[in-house]
């Protein structure tokens, strides 16, 4: 709750966007809790943080958790921050209870998660895992304002020389379910065996601007208008295609912009997502067929740019078992999910066995100021991630 305070909403969420003034605020708020908690605390090129608590080995690879601090403009207080303070919460107890490990933790907060100023998301720790080059992460401009990634790093502070990284021995992230199957089945923890694949597109259209009263429509290039019949077509697709697709136009930009101009200049993205990837790759070429055919049909010039792709993906079987077997020792019910949700997570696990704990949130409600999680929920899930976290560490 002290976290949301900063960026706070008027309807009560959070808007902490990804390197903003509010973002830096709330990063300096963790780092300050972080090293009150004896860890140490760093920052690597893309601004992410680790906060390490030492193992008794100094050799032995670390075991990670954690999540995001950024949200989206209109979002809410748990998304992303409950699985890094859930994590500081574990190290906070370990201190308490006197409690050492043969491997160090660290808890990690994931720069640009939400991808809400800077696309694609879940960038920070896609530069970490070699999935996303440092260059290309530094060069994506923000959607509004045109600064780049790299500015904000370099006006922030959080721009750092390259670190030398370890292998991780494992990563675990908590996480509200921000859907409505817990709370549904009144079961307190989800156990997530793995995550649906995405395809995340920015498509721009060229056509040419002129006076709204003296060109006739027929000899018009409006960007807007091939625009508004794309974004038909695609969630019509969406829609027939199955129960489980899900395709979303959730960001454009006119350009002017302007009540009495013709738009020139259109760009927006496109969200895909499917649990199988033979679908998963159908429907992308569907996505790119669409948008050709109706920009070609009204002489629009296009540009379509996969920005992210991340396949379906399983978790480790062993993390995810520890995971279960962790919820089983603390008697409390849990339900095997499927994420429908990208995460850091899923970067991670190209690196290190990997796994998640997901813990129910009202009406399913995320990416919302409305959202809301109970405390019961929240402790419970953090108490699964602390075991889990020494199960893997090795306690004594």
């Amino acid at each position: 709750m002290e976290m949301a305070e900063i960026g706070r909403t008027a309807n009560g969420g959070s808007c902490r966007l990804t390197l903003s003034d509010d973002d830096v605020a709330g990063r300096r708020l963790f780092m300050q809790w972080c090293g009150e908690a004896g860890c140490q605390v760093y920052t690597d090129e893309v601004g992410n943080i680790y906060a390490r608590r030492a193992g008794a080995d100094p050799d032995a690879p670390p075991v990670l958790c954690g999540s995001h601090l950024d949200t989206q403009p209109l979002g809410g207080r748990f998304d992303g921050v409950y699985g890094v303070l859930a994590g500081l919460e574990a190290l906070r107890r370990y201190n308490e209870l006197g409690i050492s490990t043969r491997h160090p933790i660290e808890v990690v907060a994931w720069t640009n998660e939400e991808g809400s100023r800077f696309t694609p998301g879940v960038l920070g720790s896609a530069v970490y895992a070699g999935r996303a080059e440092l260059a290309f992460a530094r060069g994506r401009p923000c959607m509004t304002t045109g600064v780049t990634l790299g500015e904000e790093l370099d006006r922030t502070g959080f721009s750092n020389t390259p670190l030398f990284r370890e292998r991780p021995r494992a990563y675990y992230e908590a996480h509200i379910e921000q859907g409505p199957i817990l709370e549904a089945a009144a079961v307190p923890l989800g156990v997530v065996t793995g995550v649906q694949g995405l395809y995340e597109y920015d498509v721009t259209l060229t056509g040419y601007e002129s006076h709204a009263g003296t060109t006739p429509m027929q000899v018009r290039r409006d960007a807007l208008a091939c625009a508004a019949g794309i974004i038909t077509a695609l969630v019509e697709l969406g829609r027939s295609y199955d129960d489980i697709t899900r395709m979303t136009v959730g960001h454009i930009n006119c350009r002017p912009n302007s009540p009495s101009t013709i738009p020139g200049h259109v760009v927006f993205s496109v969200d895909l997502r499917h649990p199988d990837l033979k679908s998963l790759d159908f429907l992308a070429g569907k996505v790119v067929e669409i948008c050709n055919g109706h920009a070609q049909a009204q002489n629009i010039e296009i540009d379509i740019e996969r920005v992210a792709a991340y396949q379906p993906i399983q978790f480790d079987p062993g993390c995810v078992d520890r995971v279960r077997q962790a919820s089983l020792d603390l008697g409390l019910p849990s339900l095997d999910m499927c994420s429908g949700a990208g995460h850091d997570a899923v970067n991670l696990s190209y690196v290190a066995p990997s796994a998640m704990i997901f813990v129910p949130c009202r009406h399913g409600l995320s990416h919302n100021e409305q959202e809301y999680a109970e405390p019961r929920h929240l402790a419970q899930g953090a108490s699964v991630l602390a075991n889990v976290l020494l199960t893997e560490a090795g306690a004594f």
